[in-house]
């Protein structure tokens, strides 16, 4: 079966400084990949990178067979990205931002806005569809934002941090989407610093420091090489920040008299 993404010695500096250092990874169709590791190792590059966003790397990018930087359009047209951080237009409604979202995507407008119908309302927005979002929370705001990820119907959905500002209701619903989404063929890259999620969504998952990868294998797999231990613990391991064990015990003294 021929990789969904294939990434062979990826490396990215930004000036002097390199955060990716010869990154090679292949990802399936169906496969739900958490992508972690900590604050500068390079995820965030990656999925820049991956999503087009960045074009000024070295080594081999494809996607469906597209070499990003010779078909970077046609490899955006089956991404649906939902980033960490996303300025909504939110002195539109939900309606006419989604639908501004469809028509980058050339989807009919008749068949756009029945999407948008229909995932308003099972995000419980549909009484808010044609409200203006500059009255909206934080997690109705995502919501919007995770629909216009989906919309056009992508064969690869990237999440970075996709239930920032979720209430629990609709962190059970997402991570219920995102299997169902893998089993209809879709390839899911996550990113998150929630590793209880990780570890409950993905089947595959690459640890990066220091912009390289450190381990790459089911949750299981990494439990076996680095004992049975939680995710958590693996990624102090393997990340080399254990200095998180007394932390907690460090803050608590500081209120010592």
């Amino acid at each position: 079966m021929e990789p969904v993404i294939s990434i062979r010695n990826l490396e990215k500096s930004y000036g002097n400084k390199q955060v990716l250092k010869g990154i090679n990874l292949e990802v399936y169709a169906g496969q739900v990949l958490g992508y972690i590791g900590p604050n500068g190792a390079g995820k965030s590059t990656t999925v820049k990178i991956l999503c087009g966003l960045l074009s000024d790397y070295e080594g081999e990018v494809k996607v469906k067979g597209y070499d990003l930087k010779k078909d970077a359009l046609a490899v955006k047209a089956m991404i649906g990205y939902v980033p960490e951080l996303a300025e909504l237009y939110d002195v539109l409604t939900p309606m006419e931002f989604l639908k501004l979202m469809g028509s980058l995507y050339n989807l009919d407008e008749t068949v756009c806005e029945h999407r948008i119908e229909r995932m308003m309302a099972a995000f419980g927005l549909k009484d808010q569809l044609n409200q203006r979002m500059d009255t909206f929370s934080k997690g109705m705001k995502q919501k919007v934002l995770i629909a216009s990820g989906l919309l056009h119907n992508p064969d690869i959905i990237i999440l970075d941090e996709p239930l920032s500002g979720l209430d629990a209701n609709s962190v059970i619903i997402i991570k219920d989407l995102i299997s169902k989404l893998a089993k209809e063929g879709k390839t899911i890259f996550y990113c998150s610093h929630m590793m209880d999620v990780v570890e409950k969504v993905s089947d595959r998952i690459i640890l990066i420091n220091q912009g390289v990868v450190v381990a790459d294998g089911s949750f299981q797999q990494l439990q076996q090489q680095e004992g049975n231990n939680s995710l958590e613990q693996i990624f102090a391991q393997l990340t080399g920040n254990n200095s998180g064990v007394h932390a907690a015990d460090d803050l608590m003294r500081a209120f010592d008299e």
